[in-house]
């Protein structure tokens, strides 16, 4: 739809959150649109990463209305919800372009800021999931989860010696919990850092994450960022 429009140039196309924070970075775009949910990192976490950077008009697109009330707290210019048709593509992206010619993006930008501080602190996560097993239906709390593994559109909720399948792929799930507990150390593995014994120096800025119980797990150089944002010191 964006190549039907000569004078929108298209400057990067990015497969999940990480490489849209370093495009977002390099080739300082005045236009993103921005999935909310991507492998690695969702589309609200690139925007906290590229918060101290002038920012992009931004258009989320999600397949989940919900999300939409969450993109406007923190000022999204507009979004899509999937399915959506090339009228309102249209609409969006003429809003954009009006937006950019009157010249208001920085105080655009400067709102966005504020309200993702905002956001960070009043966005409810969850504590209880509804799990089933074997013919039961009951609460699971959230902090006895000690780490999550991706199993296609399913996870696998690891407490204790238990473990149960959920309904609900990674991705989405990891934005319901609250990353000063929970965060993303591999593109199939989350953590809960309460959980967690140490850490080793593994090949190539990897980690071995080793948890109370013995269980080991892999922190990928590519998600090590994650702790360095949300806790002290660096790896």
């Amino acid at each position: 739809m964006l190549q039907e429009h000569p004078h929108v140039k298209i400057v990067g196309e990015c497969e999940n959150g990480l490489e849209a924070i370093q495009a977002i970075h390099t080739s300082l775009p005045d236009i993103v649109f921005l999935d909310i949910q991507m492998p690695e990192i969702d589309g609200f976490a690139v925007l906290e990463a590229c918060k101290d950077a002038p920012l992009p008009l931004v258009i989320f697109v999600t397949a989940y209305d919900h999300y939409a009330v969450r993109a406007f707290q923190v000022c999204a210019l507009d979004y899509l919800l999937k399915p959506f048709d090339r009228e309102r593509f249209e609409q969006a992206l003429a809003r954009a372009c009006e937006q950019l010619r009157r010249g208001q993006t920085g105080d655009l930008t400067e709102r966005i800021q504020t309200l993702l501080e905002r956001n960070r602190e009043r966005v409810p996560y969850v504590e209880r999931l509804i799990v089933k097993d074997g013919g039961r239906v009951f609460f699971l709390r959230t902090d006895e989860i000690e780490w999550i593994e991706a199993e296609g559109n399913y996870v696998s909720l690891h407490a204790g010696k238990k473990k149960y399948l959920f309904r609900e792929a990674i991705s989405s799930l990891e934005t319901q919990l609250d990353p000063r507990k929970f965060q993303r150390i591999q593109r199939s593995t989350i953590v809960n850092i309460d959980c967690v014994r140490e850490l080793q120096p593994w090949f190539r800025g990897d980690y071995k994450v080793i948890l109370h119980d013995g269980t080991e797990l892999k922190l990928s150089h590519r998600y090590r960022d994650n702790l360095d944002r949300h806790f002290g010191g660096r790896l």
